[in-house]
């Protein structure tokens, strides 16, 4: 049977993974469902192996049957490659998501895991990693472990460049920089002051937005928090709008839930976000 233990920081990477099985108490994660076969077994297993704290517990024989592929866990199929969730999240952020981009170009590692042998292990054998990509300064973890094992150049941009120091390049301004035909990065500031978005292809879209929108499964509303605002809102509110004309078909945050938008669906989920936020 699994349970939550004392050490859950309530951040959110089971519910998240796995809304099926687990679930939000307030202060601390609950088990919303007991897993009934394997499928659903092997999921909530995953869910146990990402949290950052090691807080949830399954029996022995439960744990037997872990999943022999483990992370990282396809998520979003489009035309510029193939999107993963890579799991084992870090305590250092708060349990934010990282995701992998497969692509004959050179795989990309959107913020950082936990350092994890197993999970080296495993992108190794799907390509290994060129390029990695810090959104902002929070979710950087291990970028140094993971950039040294692949010897990965890494992207921040430069006003949030202390919390990776000696990543190898830096975006500056607030001017969209193309890093190839299918990647760009576009600076949002607000969340933080170097907070920034990545963009993979431009024609139904994968944006990866960090910290600076999620979407809220109970609400169904994309969501750009003020109370989780680190250094300057309105700024983030004017970084929101500049996405209103991106063709998005899958939103892919650190914090809060994924989402699949039909065609022409962003545009009205981030105007209902704006006239929420600005009312």
């Amino acid at each position: 049977m699994f349970r939550i233990n004392s050490r859950c920081i309530s951040c959110g990477t089971c519910w998240q993974f796995d809304p099926a099985h687990f679930a939000s108490g307030g202060d601390t994660a609950v088990v919303r469902e007991q897993p009934e076969d394997r499928p659903a077994l092997h999921q909530a297993l995953l869910a146990l192996e990402a949290c950052p704290v090691a807080a949830i517990v399954a029996s022995p024989e439960q744990r037997r049957e872990r999943p022999a592929s483990g992370f990282p866990v396809a998520v979003a199929h489009h035309p510029c490659g193939e999107v993963l969730y890579c799991g084992w999240a870090s305590k250092r952020s708060f349990g934010a998501c990282s995701w992998l981009i497969r692509r004959p170009e050179g795989n990309v590692l959107v913020d950082v895991p936990r350092w994890s042998a197993p999970l080296a292990r495993r992108i190794k054998t799907l390509g290994g990693l060129a390029l990695i990509v810090l959104t902002h300064r929070d979710d950087v973890a291990d970028h140094d472990k993971w950039a040294r094992a692949f010897g990965a150049e890494r992207w921040i941009h430069a006003a949030d460049a202390d919390a990776a120091p000696d990543a190898e390049r830096q975006l500056e301004g607030e001017a969209v920089l193309p890093i190839d035909e299918a990647l760009r990065l576009i600076p949002t500031p607000g969340h933080t002051a170097g907070s920034m978005c990545l963009q993979l292809g431009q024609q139904r879209s994968v944006l990866f937005s960090g910290d600076h929108l999620w979407w809220n499964r109970e609400q169904q509303v994309v969501v750009a928090s003020e109370r989780y605002c680190w250094w300057d809102f309105q700024r983030q509110i004017q970084s929101v709008k500049a996405l209103l004309d991106l063709d998005v078909a899958w939103l892919l945050p650190g914090h809060g839930h994924r989402h699949a938008f039909a065609e022409g669906a962003w545009r009205a989920a981030l105007e209902q976000t704006l006239a929420w936020v600005q009312r």
